[in-house]
């Protein structure tokens, strides 16, 4: 096997499933990791159709995610004053499987942490491709050679940035921020019943959502790009935007003071002309990723059984096996890119929000569900079984 060494930069999604394939293939294995352990809790992803069911199957953890699936929520959509304006079912916005980000991320930790070496508090800090080899140097650790390096380090990926060159080449800002705060619900009420409703209060180009799977509060908000100066900043502007909408978002406002989980990001998009360059390639949210699309965990872990298998198939052989990769996810990565859930979810004017809701309770809405679900299949998955050394 040639090029046996590689480093993997992330240990959310994308990177743990790339390492559990390139382990099985025989390849050395190294995550690195910036946070200093495995990050708990999270957004709710989810995971829809056969294609995904079966890459989840072949790694053996299907039976997992399912016993710790949150169940599907359904959001209500209000208007200031409470009243129900429309409906949007949990079966489109959590697919077949839904599970917490973190939970998930601690299942395939589990079936790599014996095999594979995980370094927790460092980073990537620069990539030298010799052609032979990458040369890797580390904020805190010693520099080391590797054969190859993966990118899985999400939106705002380091690896991008010093191997295929600045974010703002790849990553359009789309218009709108998210926020997310507090324990998602679902991590705190497994033992009720698996359905459950969250509310979401709207306004032109405002959306605040209560009790909903991504967290306890979400909101999203319409803006050009912002230069926020550190998370004191964040909430300041977040606060100042939802001022005066009414309904329950005074309250919420006052308990986000008393949230320490608190997350805010652009919406945005990430495009690639090539997802490898040299002895360096991207998977997942790095390579194509979509802020909320609704594709991106199963575009991570298709991405990474895809990867992992060609290169496992040309007997480690990185330049076949990266065009092959790039060539198969090209297609079926454009599904991730596809969807604009800010323009959908806080349309910018009084007539996009009435025709939102019209369309939520639509045939067009269901013949959408339908099309999107038939999109996450559409991939001819390659049995790579043959390559397998344990």
């Amino acid at each position: 096997m040639r090029n046996r060494t590689v480093l993997i930069s992330g240990a959310s999604i994308a990177g743990p499933a790339l390492a559990y394939w390139l382990d099985r293939y025989g390849f050395d294995v190294t995550v690195i990791e910036r946070a200093p352990s495995l990050r708990p809790g999270g957004q709710a992803v989810d995971f829809k159709g056969a294609v995904h069911r079966t890459v989840l199957e072949r790694m053996g953890v299907l039976d997992d995610i399912q016993r710790r699936s949150t169940g599907a929520t359904d959001m209500v959509f209000v208007d200031a004053r409470g009243r129900e304006r429309a409906r949007m079912s949990g079966d489109f916005s959590g697919g077949d499987i839904e599970i917490l980000r973190g939970d998930l991320a601690e299942i395939l930790y589990a079936r790599t942490a014996q095999r594979c070496t995980y370094l927790f508090g460092d980073s990537i800090s620069a990539l030298r491709d010799t052609g032979a080899g990458v040369e890797v140097e580390f904020e805190h650790g010693p520099a080391r050679r590797f054969d190859l390096v993966f990118g899985a380090d999400g939106i705002h990926s380091r690896v991008r940035r010093l191997a295929f060159g600045p974010e703002r080449q790849f990553v359009q800002h789309r218009g709108y921020y998210y926020a997310i705060a507090g324990t998602p619900q679902a991590a705190e009420h497994r033992d009720e019943p698996r359905r459950r409703v969250s509310h979401a209060c709207s306004a032109p180009g405002l959306l605040a959502v209560r009790g909903g799977p991504k967290a306890q509060h979400m909101y999203m908000f319409a803006s050009p790009e912002l230069d926020f100066a550190d998370e004191t900043a964040q909430r300041r502007v977040l606060t100042e935007r939802f001022a005066g909408l009414g309904w329950q978002v005074p309250e919420m406002l006052a308990e986000l003071r008393d949230y320490d989980d608190f997350y805010l990001d652009a919406l945005a998009r990430v495009r690639v002309p090539s997802s490898v360059s040299g002895r360096v390639a991207l998977v997942g949210d790095s390579a194509y990723g979509n802020t909320l699309g609704g594709f991106g965990t199963g575009l991570a872990i298709v991405g990474a059984y895809v990867l992992a298998g060609e290169l496992a198939a040309a007997g480690g052989d990185h330049t076949a096996a990266f065009a092959r990769y790039d060539e198969i996810m090209r297609d079926y990565a454009k599904l991730g890119g596809s969807s604009s859930p800010g323009r959908f979810l806080a349309p910018k004017t009084a007539y996009g929000l009435r025709l939102r809701n019209w369309f939520l309770g639509s045939r067009l809405f269901d013949m959408m569900d339908k099309y999107a679900g038939d999109a996450k299949d559409d991939i001819e998955l390659v049995d790579y079984s043959a390559a397998l050394t344990r």
